[in-house]
């Protein structure tokens, strides 16, 4: 046992020790504060706390740190094991411990749910406060779009806010989209089956669905309803398309979770991936900020419950890359395979693990400087230098792109990088002035006009690279601008993307600066991701400064110019009908019962004006 030199408080603690059962549950360290500082679980509550105070001088630095500030000891006595995982998970979550292992917060990530409506849409959302079914976290962008795309072609929805009841069809049904349940054109019991088939694809079940589909094809035929049969035919095409690129194994998988997990000094990395059906319905990888000397195990043993109940998993096997002892099986029945189809996802997962360890380590590379010095920014910096035959180091790069929508409220953004990370106090916004209609090259042409004609006049000092978010046209312009118009020497590139948005070309200049070459880089690459983190600031903060205008623009000329009309009643008008063309449809006693009579009364009055 130690003594009062390590923990002053020991005295006490011996005797809270005594007290404590040889019973399973969960306990809890807590400081001089009352904070809880660790949560563990154990099968012998009594066994395992004791363990902290004795041995001392064998335990790791970081163990010594804890047994140091332990205050007090809370104990909780539950019935099994699985009981006091459980508990434990939930305990982390709530109080956050600072020693205990943490799963980086996934609440950014989107769910696809099935709200709890007569007529349930299928929503997007980051938070969980929508009553409905959720299927997800989906973090991978391109799987949750081609899953709603496929979810969109087979079956049709309404995603109108509010159902109208008889109304006229929408441009929604005109398109194919919407079977009008609105308007009476489908009944309750078709868009609910449509809705069952939705649900069914979004939990794997695709085999069912194909032979539920291929029997219902059959039946038409033999009614000799042909084109109802043709088109129920190109559905089972387009879903087994979709099976064929997402199944890995054999259907005799049913229903199992893959867990892979790499670790270093700092931070473990573990990928999850929800099997059905031999199909992965979705993988989701996830950073845990290691505080205590966790072995591997250990860090398992608190991932899997946290990752098992915020995906909601129904499955009641998991597969692992090594024995997790902490996990009784009447939680979940675990398995370390040595061949067959469960090594094989268990080694895609470790794939995905790899990958994502390398797109982290990189991240706090490019954003946190020291965090992780390999690859290191000076590093990427002369790599940029080399590739691009730049004169100096490009400690400062700065980086431009338009928003606009066919000509309306034309903006430009502009970022600038200091050394490999986002410099945002010399981010900039432009209304562009002189331009009319869609003209991105002229656009582009005003704006690095502005900006460099600004700083030749001020002495500021110029970047080392100017950086176009663009194709050679776009390039040419910044050329013409920069070196024709200023007389200025500043090195420009151009960063193109193809027709998914996604980068796809770095371009330069030769050394004469008459020809452009194109640059191929892995996406893989640590430049890569340092030019794409650049592109998509840039992109990111054009795009945002171009909503925020609109927006503002919407409430000014079409609602608050009517006299006693403000922002905050065009915004409850808006959110209330959708759009202002609705608004101006409504009878005046429609609109009192949101605005009350007298502002709609004046809405009244200038719609007979209008």
């Amino acid at each position: 046992m130690i003594d009062s030199s390590i923990n002053p408080y020991i005295d006490s603690i011996a005797l809270r020790l005594k007290t404590i059962p040889e019973s399973p549950g969960v306990y809890q360290h807590l400081d001089s504060q009352g904070k809880v500082i660790y949560v563990g679980k154990a099968r012998n509550l009594h066994k395992r706390v004791s363990q902290y105070f004795t041995n001392y001088d064998d335990k790791s630095a970081k163990i010594r740190m804890l047994v140091r500030n332990i205050h007090d000891i809370r104990v909780t006595v539950v019935a099994s094991e699985v009981d006091a995982l459980l508990l434990e998970n939930n305990l982390i979550k709530q109080y956050q411990p600072r020693y205990n292992s943490l799963l980086k917060d996934d609440k950014t990530y989107p769910y696809l749910c099935i709200t709890d409506e007569p007529y349930p849409r299928i929503i997007l959302t980051r938070n969980r406060k929508t009553k409905g079914q959720y299927f997800g976290p989906y973090p991978n962008g391109r799987t949750r779009h081609e899953l709603q795309e496929i979810i969109r072609q087979l079956f049709s929805f309404r995603t109108c806010q509010v159902m109208p009841v008889n109304k006229r069809p929408c441009l929604k049904h005109q398109m194919g989209l919407c079977k009008a349940p609105c308007a009476g054109l489908q009944s309750h019991e078709e868009y609910l089956a449509d809705i069952e088939n939705i649900r069914r694809i979004l939990k794997g079940d695709i085999a069912d669905i194909l032979a539920d589909l291929q029997r219902q094809m059959l039946s038409l035929a033999k009614e000799l309803r042909f084109e109802e049969a043709d088109t129920l035919k190109h559905k089972i095409r387009r879903l087994e398309e979709y099976q064929s690129r997402s199944t890995v194994v054999g259907t005799a998988i049913k229903d199992i979770d893959v867990y892979a997990l790499l670790s270093d000094d700092h931070y473990a990395y573990v990928n999850m991936m929800r099997i059905k059906n031999g199909a992965i319905v979705y993988s989701f990888s996830n950073e845990v900020r290691k505080q205590l000397d966790d072995s591997d195990a250990e860090i398992l043993s608190t991932v899997i419950p946290a990752l098992h109940e915020q995906t909601a998993s129904t499955a009641r096997e998991a597969v692992v890359p090594f024995p997790v002892p902490d996990l009784p099986e009447d939680y979940l029945r675990l398995s370390v395979p040595t061949r067959g189809d469960r090594l094989r996802l268990l080694e895609l997962s470790l794939r995905n693990v790899k990958a994502y360890q390398l797109q982290c380590r990189h991240q706090r590379a490019l954003l946190a400087g020291n965090a992780d010095p390999s690859p290191s920014k000076s590093h990427l910096l002369e790599r940029i230098q080399k590739t691009l035959g730049l004169p100096q180091l490009p400690r400062t790069i700065e980086c431009f792109d338009n928003s606009n929508i066919q000509g309306a409220f034309p903006v430009a953004a502009m970022v600038r990088f200091t050394d490999g990370k986002p410099d945002r106090k010399e981010y900039r916004k432009y209304n562009i002035k002189t331009v009319e209609g869609p003209d991105d090259y002229a656009s582009m042409a005003e704006v690095i006009l502005r900006r460099y004609h600004r700083l030749s006049q001020e002495g500021s000092p110029l970047p080392q690279l100017v950086i176009v978010d663009g194709g050679r046209g776009q390039m040419e312009v910044a050329r013409n601008v920069i070196r024709d118009q200023l007389g200025l020497d500043i090195p420009i590139a151009g960063l193109a993307k193809d027709n998914r948005h996604h980068t796809s070309e770095l371009l330069c200049y030769d050394s004469s600066a008459s020809t452009i070459l194109t640059i191929g880089l892995k996406p893989s690459d640590p430049l890569f991701l340092l030019l794409e983190q650049i592109q998509n600031e840039v992109h990111r903060f054009a795009i945002s400064f171009h909503r925020d205008k609109r927006s503002k623009a919407t409430f000014r000329t079409q609602l608050t110019d009517i006299p006693g009309i403000g922002e905050k009643t065009a915004r409850q008008l808006l959110l209330h009908f959708g759009s202002v063309k609705e608004i101006l449809k409504q009878s005046e006693e429609d609109l009192a019962k949101v605005i009350g009579p007298a502002k709609a009364r004046l809405i009244m009055c200038k719609c007979v004006n209008v």
